[in-house]
């Protein structure tokens, strides 16, 4: 969430920003509502505070007057202490509507973008930061989608999650579910060893935990809600995670904070059809190591560029083609000012498939959140970042596709310590 004194004082910096996200220009107006309604709380605030101040004062001398034996003048008194009783509730009922009200907009407003945003309406207008430098593998005539391959060596089973849950839930089985188990320990223990806290977190949140992170209200319809308890399934580890630090001032020697997590993820994405969503390429639930670190905001797109380097090392060592893009305008998540996604190539379905995304929220979330750190210039808004280090239905489908032979799946070299064979067959 935005900070209040930002809007007012960065006004047309924040226009700019949304037009770049492609606010229409009937929505710009949120802005000067915004400000409006800031204006009308502080003076309602200051009204109360007035009538509040008189009334307590106007008490103190009817008790002074009646001690003095000064009755007319300690009734005439009281009746203003009576109008100001009428006055004072309807002051706060208009204080906490502005209140509520100011609240509302403020959580409809996103981040705004880093000035190395390029402008584009979506997905297709993303820029591509660094193209993947070699040709990308092309396979021979035998060579199937990650769907059939899951078939012939029982590496996943769909229509089974289907039996058991629904669409979009697969079971890993057999020596597919041991690559599963093994990417979660290399990425795991690549985290660790980057100086990366591992933290082992639930995988359901309360709404206040969902809102800090910004995944309420915006994404309130991609979440899993268990309506009795009031409880979310977590979107990704990154919720409760960086929540560890909510309500929490920290020291300037504690920056940097760098914590990792495995968790299952689960997404109510809206489904559709065709190739481009079959098989892992869309799924509900799925594996995921995330990365997060909560960084003093002088140091903080040095990190973020630092996440970048982890990332692509592990996809180097995974011997999987990628390239990273940066996002556009209108791609960018709400939360986000700058947004990185790797995306690796698939050469059985011939296209590329997003596997993470690595993104700067400078004080956005920290707003929220309330995570600060003190300085010499007093208490000051953290800057959080947090990445996919990875997201592994893709990274499996790729590498299934991309490793398959005559003989069986090729597991990459750095990868065969984990899962105990060389071949999936």
């Amino acid at each position: 969430m935005l900070e209040i004194n930002f809007i007012r004082e960065q006004r047309e910096q924040l226009i700019e920003g949304l037009k770049i996200r492609n606010f229409k220009a009937e929505d710009l107006d949120v802005v000067d509502r915004i400000i409006a309604l800031d204006d009308l709380r502080k003076a309602t605030q200051t009204e109360l505070d007035q009538k509040l101040a008189e009334r307590n004062r106007f008490s103190k001398e009817i008790g002074e007057l009646f001690k003095q034996n000064k009755r007319e003048e300690a009734d005439a008194l009281r009746a203003q202490v009576n109008a100001l009783k009428e006055e004072i509730p309807q002051l706060e009922e208009q204080l906490n509507n502005a209140k509520s009200e100011l609240s509302g907009l403020l959580y409809t407003v996103p981040n705004v973008p880093h000035p190395s945003v390029p402008a584009g309406n979506t997905d297709t207008d993303n820029e591509v930061y660094k193209p993947w430098p070699g040709q990308l593998p092309v396979l021979g005539e035998y060579a199937k989608p990650h769907w059939e391959l899951a078939k012939d060596y029982r590496i996943f089973d769909l229509e089974l999650g289907v039996k058991l849950t629904g669409s979009g839930f697969p079971v890993y089985r057999g020596k597919g579910a041991k690559l599963e188990r093994a990417l979660i320990s290399f990425f795991l223990d690549e985290a660790t060893a980057a100086g990366y806290e591992e933290i082992i977190p639930p995988l359901m949140v309360n709404a206040d935990t969902a809102r800090a992170t910004g995944q309420l209200p915006d994404k309130e319809g991609q979440m899993y809600h268990v309506e009795k308890d009031e409880l979310y399934l977590i979107p990704t580890a990154e919720v409760p995670v960086t929540n560890i630090y909510r309500d929490v001032i920290l020291e300037e020697s504690d920056f940097p904070i760098k914590l990792t997590g495995y968790t299952p993820c689960f997404r109510r994405e809206a489904g559709s059809y065709g190739a481009h969503v079959r098989g892992l390429n869309r799924v509900h639930q799925f594996d995921k190591v995330e990365i997060v670190r909560l960084e003093h905001p002088d140091k903080s797109y040095d990190s973020l560029m630092e996440m970048l380097k982890h990332v692509e090392g592990l996809l180097e060592k995974l011997e999987l083609p990628y390239r990273i893009l940066r996002l556009c305008g209108g791609d960018l998540g709400f939360t986000s000012a700058l947004t990185f996604d790797f995306e690796v190539y698939s050469a059985a379905q011939k296209r590329w498939l997003e596997v993470s995304s690595v993104s700067n929220f400078e004080t956005f979330q920290a707003n929220r959140l309330k995570l600060r750190y003190r300085s010499e210039q007093g208490i000051q808004l953290a800057h959080t970042l947090n990445g996919s280090a990875l997201a592994l239905a893709r990274i499996v489908a790729a590498l299934l596709e991309n490793n398959q032979s005559p003989d069986g799946i090729v597991i990459p070299e750095q990868l065969r310590p984990y899962t105990g064979f060389s071949i999936l067959n």
